[in-house]
């Protein structure tokens, strides 16, 4: 193997569909998904590519510290994309102590093993941490975000984010190490834990149950598609610029209540239901605390200088993300169910 490479939170959601980029589009490098296996951590996402050669899964949890460094004792990865965080804002704001722990104690654990590991030769080593917009804090109703937007974090989510930024680029200025970071927008698409947005509004109106809405539904987001959101950290992680920041989004700025209008009909389309009939489900449910009111990146600078660009438009990537869903039941009602827990994680650790 060329390279080994390490990706943290490879069960969840973006991660599954790094790792599995990764291993299909670069067979010579040996993929390493570390995860803890959380509640949204589901290996039945990578079940398709799970006996690979150049792919082995590591349970660990990347705040201890002495599971970590014995992972890199025994791969000496060559890089490290990091996805594993806590990532729900409304568990933040109930359990805010968890995102302080994985997002920065367990981000510190792995940037001090990275620099032990490779403090005799940086050369070509990288560290690759993935964060989000919402670290920039809030817009009004004109401007995107841009590298360097001032951080002005709201929630315990975002503000854990925030610090583990702040952390990985004081590693590069103070120690040197090989570091870059992206800040994306908000994703959706296939293997989506179902307490998203997007996805529990898939799974509310095939079950005919309400649809919450936040406030009046107009908080707006800039949505970007997973696969793209996977190509843009492959593009990072081989052309990325050392100790830069790259923003990534998807151009497709929505107000909540406009995307589930849209969702509703192309469910209705989907489920043979007369026009209309999904509307009825949408429910406006008391505004989250703290609620930013809009996201926007301007992803210009990882389109000029490293050739990336979305490849889909909203309204296709949620046509294909409907279909993904309604054509996998027994994912949805195995993670709804917390079957995906019991049974298929258990097999998989044990063989």
């Amino acid at each position: 193997m060329s390279k080994t490479i390490i990706i943290t939170g490879g069960a969840g959601f973006i991660g599954s569909h790094v790792v599995r980029l990764f291993v299909t589009k670069h067979p010579d490098y040996k993929i390493v998904n570390l995860d803890k296996l959380t509640y949204a951590g589901n290996l039945e996402n990578l079940k398709d590519i799970d006996k690979l050669p150049n792919y082995e899964f590591v349970k660990a949890d990347i705040t201890d510290v002495d599971a970590i460094r014995a992972v890199f004792t025994k791969y000496k990865p060559d890089g490290i994309i990091h996805l594993a965080a806590e990532s729900h804002v409304d568990r933040s704001i109930t359990n805010p102590m968890e995102f302080i722990q994985t997002n920065i104690v367990g981000t510190v654990v792995l940037l001090n093993a990275a620099r032990e590991l490779w403090k005799d030769n940086m050369e070509g080593k990288r560290f690759y941490h993935i964060s989000t917009d919402e670290v920039y804090g809030s817009l009004g109703e004109t401007g995107l975000f841009t590298e360097t937007t001032s951080y002005d974090p709201r929630s315990p989510y975002s503000s854990s984010k925030a610090s583990a930024d702040h952390l990985v680029r004081a590693y590069f200025h103070t120690y040197k190490l090989p570091t870059v970071v992206s800040n994306c927008s908000n994703n959706y698409g296939a293997n989506h834990f179902p307490e998203k947005l997007i996805p529990l509004s898939i799974n509310n109106i095939k079950n005919n149950k309400p649809i919450p809405i936040y406030g009046k539904g107009e908080n707006v987001r800039d949505w970007l598609y997973v696969v793209d959101h996977a190509r843009a950290i492959d593009v990072i992680f081989h052309k990325g610029i050392i100790g830069e920041t790259y923003n990534i989004g998807g151009n497709n700025e929505w107000t909540n209540i406009d995307l589930i209008h849209l969702l509703c009909k192309i469910m209705d389309k989907k489920l043979n239901r007369p026009a209309g009939t999904s509307e009825k489900l949408i429910t406006y449910v008391k505004d989250r605390a703290g609620h930013d009111l809009r996201y926007a990146i301007d992803s210009s600078k990882l389109q000029s200088e490293l050739g990336w660009t979305p490849s889909l438009q909203f309204e296709e990537g949620l046509e294909k993300t409907v279909d993904w869903y309604l054509a996998n039941d027994e994912w949805l009602q195995n993670v709804v169910s917390g079957g995906y827990e019991k049974y298929y994680q258990k097999q998989y650790v044990q063989r």
